[in-house]
C-alpha cells in the first residue's frame, strides 16, 4: 500500500510481523534444545524514561542437504479472483522456485480448487521436475471459490503419502476469498484445526490486493500448525521458497509459548508491542492442549516489551492499541530482594510431540542506555517505532519518522539481501504520505 501511494489502515499494521520480517544475529542453540533464547534490555528510544526489553529466539539451522525428505501438497486457488498478474501467475512463478530446490527424495502433489476441488498432479518425486512444472503451467483461473473442498482434498492427499519422520506439509496459495461451500471464517478455522491433528503442517501464502482477505489467511495458519506469508513480488517468493526454504518447510518446535514474569519491585507496568491477536491467557501457558505458534529451522522470533520502572507514572490507554498496560501483583519479600528484572519462561513441543518442555531464564537489567544497545536491538526498535507511527499509537511517545530513519540507517549493517534497504524506502514513502504537521517533524 505504501509503494502504491497510500497509508495502510491502522489495523492492517501488525508490528510483530514487521519485526519478524527481518532476521537477527542471535546465536545458534546448544545441545538438544531446538532454539536459543536471547534477551537484551536498554533505554526506550520513544520514551526515554522507560526500558525496552527484546526477547529473541533462534531456531536451529538445518542445511538444505541435511533436511528431512518432504511430502508436499500445493493447494492452489484457481478461482476467477486469482486472474491478475500478482495472483495465480505469481503463485506459479514462486512454486517453480521451490520445485527447483527439491530432490528425488521429495514428493509433490498439486490440488486446485475453484467451484470444486480436484487433484491435477498425483504425488510425484522431486526429480521429475518437467512433469511438475508442466502441471503448474497448465493452471488457469476461473470460477467461484470452494476453499473448504480444496483443504479437505489436500490433507487427504498429504495423509495418503505421509512420511514418518519427514516433512509433511500443505502449502496453500490464495487471496483468501472463499465464497462458496464453507465460507464462514470460524468454520474454515475449525476445519483446519481438525486437519492439523493429522501431523500435516500448513504454510499459508497470500497473494494480491483488492479483495485480499488477510485475517482469514492468518487465522488458518495460526490454527493449522502453520506459518504465514504475503507474496507481492518475485523477490518475495525467492525469500520464502529459496533463501528461507528450510524455515518455510521444516518445523523444529511447535506450540511455542512465551511468558514473562516481571519483578514488581522493579517494574511498575509493562506492555507487549504488537501480537494483539496472538495473546495467550496466563492460565493457558501450562496447558499442553492449547495451540500456539511454530518455529521453523533457522528462523528467528522477536518480541519487544516496553517497561515502566517503579516510580514512573503509568500511561493511560488509548483506543488504538488493544493491549493495555498491566500492573504486576503485589511485591513479595523474595521479589524485593531479587536483582532480577524479569524471568523468561518458554514452553515448546517437539514437532511430533504432545508434551511440552519448559525453559526458564532469569534476567537482570544492567541499566544500558539506548546508545549502548546492539545494532540488531536498534534495528528492531526502529521497526517497532515505525509501526507505532503507522498505527498512530497513543504509546508512540516522542517518535518521529526522522528518528526511525536515523536509527535504521545507523543499524542497517551489511544487508546482503537488501531487505533493510527496502525498509528505509518504505519509511521514506510513509513520511511523504503523512499529514503536513507530521511531515514537518521528519525534516
Amino acid at each position: 500500500m505504501l509503494t502504491s501511494g497510500q497509508l495502510p489502515p491502522k489495523g492492517a499494521v501488525r508490528i510483530e510481523e514487521l519485526l519478524n520480517y527481518f532476521s537477527y544475529d542471535y546465536p545458534q542453540p546448544d545441545g538438544d534444545v531446538p532454539f536459543s533464547a536471547n534477551i537484551e534490555i536498554a533505554g526506550c528510544p520513544w520514551k526515554p524514561e522507560h526500558r525496552l526489553a527484546r526477547i529473541g529466539l533462534k531456531g536451529k539451522e538445518i542445511a538444505n542437504d541435511k533436511r528431512p525428505v518432504s511430502n508436499l501438497v500445493f493447494l492452489i486457488d484457481v478461482s476467477g479472483s486469482m486472474q491478475s498478474q500478482n495472483k495465480l501467475p505469481l503463485v506459479v512463478q514462486g512454486l517453480k522456485l521451490l520445485v527447483n530446490q527439491l530432490t528425488e527424495n521429495d514428493r509433490v502433489a498439486i490440488v486446485v480448487y475453484a467451484g470444486a476441488a480436484g487433484t491435477v498432479l498425483d504425488s510425484t518425486t522431486g526429480d521429475r521436475k518437467p512433469v511438475i512444472l508442466a502441471a503448474l503451467d497448465r493452471l488457469q483461473a476461473d470460477g467461484s471459490t470452494n476453499g473448504a473442498g480444496g483443504i479437505r482434498q489436500a490433507y487427504a492427499v498429504a495423509q495418503q503419502h505421509f512420511i514418518k519422520g519427514g516433512t509433511n506439509r500443505v502449502i496453500l496459495c490464495s487471496d483468501g476469498d472463499f465464497n462458496v461451500g464453507t465460507t464462514s471464517q470460524s468454520e474454515l478455522v475449525n476445519l483446519i484445526e481438525d486437519r492439523a491433528k493429522s501431523g500435516v503442517f500448513l504454510t499459508v501464502l497470500g497473494f494480491g490486493l483488492g479483495n485480499y482477505k488477510d485475517s482469514t489467511m492468518e487465522k488458518l495458519a495460526d490454527k493449522g500448525n502453520g506459518n504465514y506469508g504475503y507474496v507481492d513480488s518475485l523477490n518475495e517468493a525467492k525469500k520464502i521458497f529459496v533463501e528461507q526454504m528450510s524455515g518455510t518447510l521444516i518445523t523444529i518446535a511447535k506450540d511455542v509459548k512465551i511468558q514473562i514474569e516481571f519483578n514488581p519491585a522493579q517494574v511498575g507496568a509493562y506492555r507487549l508491542i504488537g501480537y494483539e491477536n496472538r495473546l495467550l491467557a496466563k492460565e493457558d501457558f501450562n496447558n499442553d492442549k492449547k495451540d500456539a505458534g511454530e518455529i521453523g529451522a533457522g528462523r528467528t522470533v522477536t518480541a519487544l516489551y516496553e517497561i515502566v520502572p517503579v516510580g514512573q507514572p503509568i500511561p493511560t490507554d488509548g483506543n488504538v492499541d488493544a493491549l493495555k498496560y498491566q500492573t504486576p501483583a503485589a511485591t513479595t519479600p523474595t521479589a524485593a530482594e531479587s536483582p532480577e528484572l524479569l524471568t523468561l519462561k518458554l514452553r515448546y513441543k517437539a514437532p511430533d510431540g504432545d508434551v511440552s518442555q519448559l525453559i526458564s531464564v532469569p534476567v537482570t537489567d544492567a541499566g544500558k542506555k539506548f546508545s549502548q544497545a546492539s545494532s540488531d536491538f536498534v534495528w528492531a526498535a526502529a521497526v517497532a517505532q515505525f509501526g507505532l507511527l503507522l498505527r498512530d499509537s497513543t504509546h508512540k511517545g516522542n517518535a518521529t519518522m526522522a528518528s526511525v530513519l536515523e536509527m535504521a540507517q545507523s543499524s542497517r549493517g551489511a544487508d546482503k539481501q537488501g531487505y533493510r534497504t527496502e525498509f528505509l524506502e518504505l519509511v521514506n514513502a510513509a513520511a511523504r504520505l503523512l499529514p503536513t504537521k507530521e511531515l514537518a517533524r521528519t525534516e
